[in-house]
């Protein structure tokens, strides 16, 4: 039988106030992303002056939001040549939650331009601490909002991969990241060396 002939009830709520859903504990992840992201919808069009009418066309775009994000990345830049590492993933951070919620009819390539960058500063400062997963989560993150024309991510998730001793995923990782940016220098000087200690290993194992 097809999935789409299976009828699933589920036992939702709402909240008589706010109007949002809400799922029993123990629900999946799965229907819990979608909730989160029907709610959020929801919350945005609240905020129009006129919320029964239709949402507005992707621009212009809000010029308030805009600038306050790039003073978080400013704010986070400064602390971060500081040398102020987890100062600066604060207001990295905060300049994500306000990209992300940006309203979904404002333009989904503003979005993406937006968080590739923080993304890929808050990688860095996690690399500083060695805090090597969440950096390489970050970078990763960075490579999916902007795939080509971000050498920098490819390179730092590269580096952390390197740094936990995923060695084979490492070589992957970059060798993608050649095949997207081209012979990006840093990029090829990492695969030498991945490849190098890949070489290593084996040789100890012989």
């Amino acid at each position: 039988m097809s999935d789409l002939e299976t009828f699933t009830l589920l036992p939702l709520a709402i909240d008589p106030q706010s109007k949002a859903i809400t799922a029993p504990a123990g629900s999946s992840r799965a229907l819990a992303a979608e909730l989160d992201a029907l709610n959020a919808l929801h919350r945005s069009l609240r905020t129009l002056d006129a919320p029964h009418v239709v949402p507005p066309p992707p621009v212009p775009v809000n010029p308030k939001r805009s600038a306050n994000l790039a003073k978080l990345r400013e704010s986070g830049n400064l602390e971060y040549r500081k040398q102020k590492y987890a100062e600066a993933i604060k207001f990295y951070t905060l300049g994500l939650q306000m990209a992300m919620t940006r309203p979904a009819w404002e333009p989904s390539q503003l979005v993406r331009e937006e968080v590739h960058q923080l993304y890929s500063n808050r990688a860095q400062a996690h690399m500083h601490l060695q805090n090597w997963p969440e950096a390489a989560a970050d970078a990763e993150a960075s490579v999916e909002a902007k795939r080509q024309g971000n050498a920098k991510a490819w390179f730092r998730r590269g580096r952390c991969l390197v740094e936990m001793g995923r060695l084979e995923e490492a070589r992957d990782w970059v060798g993608k990241g050649l095949e997207v940016e081209g012979e990006e220098k840093e990029l090829m000087e990492l695969l030498k060396e991945v490849e190098a200690k890949i070489a290593q290993a084996k040789a100890a194992e012989a």
